[in-house]
């Protein structure tokens, strides 16, 4: 191995960085191209990692995000400098609060430049650092090795999250090029241009220094926080005790190490009723006994132990206020703050453990063997649930004023998609429906945004899904507002064959604000859409769009059927379906 910097060696900053993904089972690299990335992805590309390109970077880190749920391996993207990067933000954020270990690296001005207004230079350290876990600004080639797997290892310990790389362009094309780009062609006379002249060429040197040298770039241990054993055995004497008990599963309980299939046969073990949220959902697969989608807020009053495995105390279990202040309160979770959220104000654990949920639930089985859940009480929950199902359905078949009812159009597709198929979810109302309606049919089924309620994910998550998984149909539930932010990745499904299939709910509005705002302020403002033909820009994108309407009704099935049979065959297929209007979602919360 030759040691230092040296002129003919042809080799770049961007092949140390694919060489520590491919060793760490990196299989795809989102990005949108940029003259300040282009190394990175051709390398990637040489040692047989997928590159796929959207058209926006949002989507990009999306998708790495759907990758990293569904995969138990970290997202990665990799995008331009300055735009590039703040077109993530958000994207990243919503990783962050969703609890996924994603990599973001990002193009920058070259080292000398800095500050100094080259093109599309700005401080991108200080838009990221409140957004993840780690961030890094490389500023030598050898730095990149160490810094690239120390960032892999800190997305996936711990609480997961997004990390950031910055990697200044000089550090990522080969030594000959940089050094003639920042040579001065017409240095100064006398002593100021010796030492000019002196400076630059130490400044390279500097940067290509060691570059080369034989580095490790295999995994990093991952450290992840577990229950000791006194809190699992205090657990399992509560557990013991409970004759109506309950268990919400959040998104962390399907984190590794823990194999989802362990965790489901560990829940069926205990047979206590359990509530699924986000990636949990699925998780019991389609027509559990044990799991109760509906009537949550009366069964937590009701139960005399709950326990919030991975599950967070915030405005989705109404801060903690759902819970009765009677009943034993067992919550584990990886980050302590999450943990105890709202815990000073409307409720109490009883007890509060900093750690794996999903593990923690195959050590309660364990310990909990021979015992079981008293029967009539899922039984009851369950009951409750055939109730208000029943109850749905006669919803589903009420004729709206106009157009389709979107409860009957949400039945048929659940009862249509195939029992491999992958759920993302993407918009308000119309997903807030189908939520109740729609049932994954196992674990890692469903992909919703998370905690920041972000619209938008549906054609990154659909597109990293589909990926992971080529075998299974990706849906995406989009509303009709929710579309229009990612319908021109119809052009990447296209481009990179992934055939999926989107239904959209367009009524026209975005209803979901609509609802309260006409009612508390009297206005539609800014709420209105137009019932617009999303189905020929799917067309010409490529894909293949259907319009169905209350004339289609008869032959809704048909429809549906059909555009199975075009993703099967390679097609990205959209149903823009006119729907109408109906109480089903009247006192449902928007802000």
């Amino acid at each position: 191995m030759i040691l230092g910097c040296c002129s003919d060696i042809p080799r770049n900053g961007g092949e140390s960085v694919a060489e520590v993904l491919r060793a760490h089972g990196i299989k795809f690299v989102f990005t949108l191209v940029g003259g300040h990335i282009s190394p990175i992805l051709v390398a990637c590309e040489k040692l047989g990692i997928r590159i796929v390109d959207t058209r926006h970077e949002a989507t990009a880190v999306f998708a790495a995000d759907a990758v990293a749920r569904l995969s138990g391996t970290v997202g990665v993207a990799v995008v331009t400098a300055g735009p590039g990067l703040t077109n993530t933000v958000t994207a990243v954020k919503n990783a962050q609060m969703a609890e996924s270990p994603l990599l973001l690296m990002g193009g920058a001005a070259a080292t000398l430049l800095q500050g100094r207004g080259a093109l599309q230079d700005i401080d991108q350290m200080s838009l990221f650092k409140p957004l993840c876990k780690f961030c890094a600004s490389i500023r030598t080639v050898r730095e990149i090795v160490p810094t690239v797997r120390k960032a892999l290892a800190i997305a996936q310990s711990g609480t997961p999250g997004p990390v950031f790389i910055e990697i200044p362009i000089d550090t990522l094309y080969p030594f000959h090029l940089v050094a003639e780009e920042v040579q001065v062609k017409n240095p100064p006379k006398g002593l100021m241009g010796k030492i000019v002249t002196w400076y630059l060429k130490n400044h390279v040197m500097n940067i290509f220094a060691g570059a080369w040298e034989a580095r490790d770039v295999s995994p990093l241990p991952v450290d992840i926080p577990y229950a000791t054993d006194d809190q699992v055995q205090k657990c399992i004497e509560l557990l013991s005790r409970a004759k109506k008990p309950v268990i919400v599963l959040g998104s962390q309980v399907t984190l590794p190490p823990t194999p989802a299939d362990d965790i489901k046969k560990a829940l069926e073990t205990l047979g206590i009723p359990c509530f699924l949220g986000g990636m949990a959902r699925g998780i019991l697969g389609k027509n559990s006994p044990i799991h109760i989608r509906q009537n949550r807020r009366d069964a937590l009053k009701e139960a005399d132990l709950v326990l919030l495995a991975g599950t967070v105390c915030d405005f989705r279990l109404s801060y903690g206020r759902v819970l009765n202040r009677r009943s034993t309160i067992i919550a584990v979770n990886r980050d302590k703050k999450q943990l105890l959220k709202n815990s000073d104000l409307f409720w109490k654990p009883t007890v509060a453990i900093q750690g794996d949920a999903g593990s923690f639930l195959l050590r309660l089985s364990k310990g909990l063997k021979g015992h079981r859940c008293p029967e009539e009480w899922p039984q009851k929950l369950k009951a409750g649930d055939v109730t208000k199902e029943n109850a749905n359905r006669c919803k589903a078949d009420e004729k709206t004023e106009r157009h389709l009812n979107p409860l009957k159009v949400l039945h048929c597709v659940d009862e249509l998609m195939s029992d491999d198929s992958i759920i993302v979810a993407d918009g308000g109302d119309f997903v807030g429906t189908a939520a109740y309606i729609m049932r994954p049919r196992g674990p890692l089924r469903w992909l919703d945004p998370g905690a920041f309620g972000t619209l938008g994910v549906g054609g990154g998550f659909a597109l990293g899904a589909k990926l992971c998984r080529p075998e299974s149909e990706v849906w995406i539930i989009y509303g009709d507002g929710s579309l229009g932010y990612s319908v021109a990745e119809f052009d990447t499904f296209t481009r990179h064959k992934t055939p999926v299939i989107a239904l959209v709910g367009n009524d026209a509005c975005w209803s979901q604000i609509s609802r309260d705002q006409v009612s508390i302020l009297g206005s539609n403002v800014a709420c209105g859409l137009a019932f617009t033909d999303y189905h020929i820009v799917a067309d010409g994108f490529g894909g293949k769009g259907y319009l169905i309407g209350r004339e289609d009704e008869d032959r809704l099935s048909d429809i549906i059927s059909q555009a199975q049979k075009e993703s099967r065959e390679g097609k990205a297929t959209l149903l823009n379906v006119l729907i109408g209007v109906t109480g089903f979602r009247e006192g449902s919360i928007s802000i």
